[in-house]
This record gives structure tokens, C-alpha cells and sequence, in this order.
């Protein structure tokens, strides 16, 4: 035993912790401290710099952790089936310590991946470990630091077996949502990181949209920092009440120590981005998806990031054009189009879900997925409760938009979107959040799309056939000889 382990604890390390966690970074040690703070866990740690590990166990010597220094002494310390967390960085580092933990474990035994992993990442992962008798969890964990220490969203893939020792565990530290753990099990191998993908890119939406919101409430508005975070806060008090709208008005309100002014009157308008909202755009672009919200807002993100073309078109653009004057009811109209945009945001994420989940194979829950949304996690709103009532209604249905709820609610707030993206055009204020939510709409309600001219320059240039509206089969114009057209076998491109 290690002299961390024996400060910590007299009693022998050997097989007293039900679950352990390596990587003591903020997010490992924050999980750590709530597994340890539930009754019935003890909670093995082991950081590779020994160093973390024993300033964590002194700073907080009531959460009873059993320390230990050596990946041996971790291993030793864990009670079968053995149950380990990883909360390290992503890639080689990840795959590093899932190779040392394989090699101690034994058949049966369980490791979990509770950090932002490639889903491809885990299928892989859990394909090689369970080759090798091995329980390998792929488990989406949201809240950030402080979900993580008071109770985050867990999305957990894996087996049903690992699920049955690792369930209980996660439960005791989840947040809780209207009576219940928001934690559920996903479905198998990577049904869990592709489900925590999908949520951070509805994030990457739903940020962009209250982005555009502030924007225009000051731009076209008129209203100073102040006022505006009084409107997020009203909001937050009804059908708009979420996580992300009651920190926005907090952000609002904060005051620079050095100027006096607004805290985000002097924060560079950079956004950054940890990437998992761009493997959502990447996976839904080769799944056929189109989720053009998620998508605008990682641009949007990109386009904020590149400051020298931004100064280089600012340099050559003339008279930009006026700001339209504020009309009456313009902060109500701006509070409907974000909603109406919040629901074409959801509505792509859970088109993603339901295409993935056909692609790889897993059986995944909507409504279970939209329940554990509501507490914990970043995304977490009021509005979910709708989404989860929706599946309720219809666990097939075929979009959002389609529940009774939601085309009613974006149908009375229809035309106040259409007056604040056309007032935001022909104010030279971008709003790509709000604009292509309303356009894919738009789309989808349309009649008839542009689309078969498409196919038909397709079948022009490269011969790729098409479908008519009047007869069954695929045909093909001979556009470069009398221009007749055949029935033909359908094009593979």
C-alpha cells in the first residue's frame, strides 16, 4: 500500500471500492468527490502525476477516497467486477490507459470512457475490449464542473450486463429531473458518445440562437447591456426557461473590474470550439441529415474566428445599410423566433439520433433521451418536458415539427419570425441561426422543391437518372443525341 493510501486510511486498500475514477483533472476529481458523497460507494483514485491524487485526498479528507499511486495499487483497491471511470483527454491518452487497465482487469470487469469521445472512437474500443471478455462503456457525461460535482446528464452505452453493475452507480449521482436520475442506458457500444455528440451540437444551436437574440435586442432594439439581461431573465421565467437563457442574463449583467462597463463589452468576439459540434455537422452530413442550425452555428463560430478577413472585407465594404426602426412588439417577436428556431434545432438533433441509431444498429429511446436532458446537462430547458411528451404521443413520429404541440406553437409564432429575419436582412445584422431555421422549414413545408431541377442538370451532365411524378421507374434524357428519354436502371452517384 502506498503511504497516500495509508494516510488516507488504515484499513487494507485491497477490493474496497465499488467504482474508481483515473484522471484527477477538475472533471475527474469534481465526478470523484459526488461518487464519493452517495451512500454505498467508495471511490478508488489514481492520477499519473501521484502528486494530483494526494492533494485531492488531503483537501478533502472526508470523502473517505482509497488513494492510490501505481495503476497495481488502483486495480488492487477495486472490488469485482471491477468498475472503472476514465476522465482523461481524449485520443492516445484515453487509449494509453484503457490498455493498462485491460491488462489487470479480468473477464467481466468494467471500463468507462466519461470523456468527450469520438463515437467511432468507442465502437472500436469496446469491439476489442469485449474480444478480450471485457465491459468497455462509452458514456456521455454533461454539466461541466458543476455537473459533474452536483449532478450531470449521463448518457451511457455498453452492454446491458456492464449496465447492470454501473447503472446503480450513476444513478446516485446524476441529477434529478422530475422525480428521476437523468441518466439511461443509451443503447450498445458508442449509442452513448454519439447521443452526447448530438447534444453538444443542439448546444452549439441553441447558443448561436440567443446569440442572434441579444444582437438584434441591442442592435435593432436599441436597449443597453443591462436592459437586455432583464429580458433573457423575463424569459427564462416562461416557455423559454432553460439553463442557457438564466446564464446568459447572469452574463449580461457582469461588470468589468478595470472599464465599469459590461463584462462582454470587452471580451474579443472570438468564439471557440472544442470540436464535438463540428463531428456533428461531419456525421450528419454522411448520414444524409440535414441539420443546417447545428451546422450555421459552428460556421458562425468559424466566421467570429478569422479576423483578418473580417477586416478585410470591413475595409472594402461601403455604406452598410440602416438599421430598420424598433416596431412594437419587436422583443415579443425575437422571443418567437427564438423559440420557433429552438424547435428546428431540436427537431435536427433528433433527426440525427433516429438516422444513427439505424445506421449502427442501437435501440435508442427518444422520449428516455429527451427525459434525461432535462436536468443536469447544458441543454437542460422547460421545453424538453414537451419533447418528451411528443414521443409519448408518437415514439415514430417523423419529425418535431410534426407533433400537434410544436406545429401549433411554430405556427403562431410563424409570422413574428418572418418580420425578424427580414428586419435583420435589411439591417445588414447576420442572423445564419435564425435564417436557416426559418429556410428549412420553409422547405419542408413546401409543396414542391427546386430540387428536381438539380436532377435534372445531374442527369444532364453525368447521366444520374431520375424519378418523374407521373409513372413508376427511373428515367434518363439522351441529352447529347435527340433528347428522348428512357427508362433505365437507377444511378449509383
Amino acid at each position: 500500500m502506498s503511504d497516500t493510501a495509508a494516510r488516507n486510511d488504515a484499513e487494507p486498500a485491497t477490493g474496497r471500492a465499488n467504482i474508481g475514477v483515473v484522471g484527477m483533472a477538475v472533471m475527474g476529481s469534481n465526478l470523484a468527490r459526488n461518487l464519493a458523497s452517495r451512500e454505498g460507494n467508495t471511490v478508488a483514485v489514481y492520477n499519473r502525476s501521484a502528486t494530483r491524487t494526494r492533494t485531492l485526498v488531503e483537501q478533502f479528507p472526508e470523502t473517505g477516497f482509497v488513494a492510490a499511486e501505481t495503476v497495481d495499487e488502483f486495480v488492487a483497491s477495486l472490488a469485482r467486477p471491477r468498475t472503472a471511470i476514465i476522465m482523461v483527454q481524449a485520443g492516445a491518452g484515453t487509449d494509453a490507459v484503457i490498455e493498462q487497465l485491460a491488462e489487470r482487469f479480468e473477464p467481466g470487469d468494467i471500463i468507462v470512457d466519461g470523456g468527450n469521445a469520438d463515437f467511432h472512437d468507442t465502437i472500436r474500443r469496446e469491439r476489442a475490449l469485449r474480444e478480450r471478455g471485457l465491459n468497455f462503456v462509452g458514456a456521455g457525461i454533461s454539466g461541466g464542473e458543476e455537473g459533474a460535482l452536483k449532478g450531470p446528464s449521463i448518457m451511457p452505452g455498453g452492454s446491458a450486463e456492464a449496465y447492470e453493475t454501473l447503472g446503480p452507480i450513476l444513478e446516485s449521482i446524476a441529477a434529478v429531473a422530475e422525480g428521476r436520475p437523468c441518466v439511461t442506458h443509451v443503447g450498445t457500444d458508442g449509442a452513448g458518445h454519439f447521443v452526447k455528440m448530438v447534444h453538444n451540437g443542439i448546444e452549439y444551436a441553441d447558443m448561436q440562437l440567443i446569440a442572434e437574440s441579444y444582437d438584434l435586442l441591442r442592435r435593432v432594439g436599441g436597449h443597453d447591456v443591462a436592459a437586455i439581461a432583464d429580458v433573457f431573465a423575463e424569459w427564462n421565467s416562461g416557455d423559454l426557461e432553460s439553463y442557457l437563457i438564466e446564464i446568459t442574463a447572469e452574463v449580461l449583467r457582469q461588470s468589468d473590474a478595470r472599464t465599469g462597463g459590461p463584462l462582454v463589452d470587452v471580451i474579443v468576439d472570438e468564439a471557440g470550439s472544442k470540436g464535438t459540434g463540428v463531428w456533428t455537422v461531419q456525421n450528419a452530413v454522411g448520414l444524409g441529415v440535414p441539420v443546417s442550425g447545428i451546422g450555421e452555428a459552428v460556421f458562425a463560430r468559424a466566421v467570429s474566428s478569422k479576423p483578418v478577413q473580417r477586416a478585410a472585407v470591413r475595409g472594402v465594404v461601403g455604406e452598410r445599410p440602416a438599421v430598420q426602426a424598433r416596431y412594437d412588439g419587436f422583443e415579443d417577436d425575437v422571443r418567437a423566433a427564438l423559440y420557433a428556431s429552438k424547435v428546428v434545432a431540436y427537431a435536427q438533433g433528433f433527426d440525427l439520433i433516429i438516422a444513427g441509431a439505424r445506421e449502427y444498429g442501437w435501440q435508442i429511446d427518444l422520449g428516455e433521451i429527451a427525459s434525461i436532458w432535462r436536468g443536469g446537462c447544458i441543454i437542460r430547458a422547460r421545453f424538453l418536458n414537451r419533447i418528451v411528451e411528443a414521443y409519448r404521443r408518437d415514439p415514430d413520429l417523423a419529425t418535431l415539427l410534426a407533433d400537434e404541440y410544436f406545429a401549433d406553437a411554430v405556427a403562431q409564432g410563424e409570422q413574428a419570425w418572418r418580420r425578424i429575419v427580414s428586419t435583420a436582412a435589411l439591417s445588414g445584422v447576420p442572423v445564419p441561426g435564425f435564417a436557416s431555421a426559418l429556410s428549412y422549414y420553409d422547405a419542408l413545408a413546401s409543396e414542391r422543391l427546386p430540387a428536381a431541377l438539380i436532377q435534372a442538370q445531374r442527369d444532364f451532365f453525368g447521366a444520374h437518372t431520375y424519378r418523374r411524378t407521373d409513372a413508376e421507374g427511373v428515367f434518363h434524357t439522351l441529352w447529347s443525341a435527340d433528347r428522348t428519354e428512357v427508362a433505365t436502371e437507377p444511378s449509383s452517384h
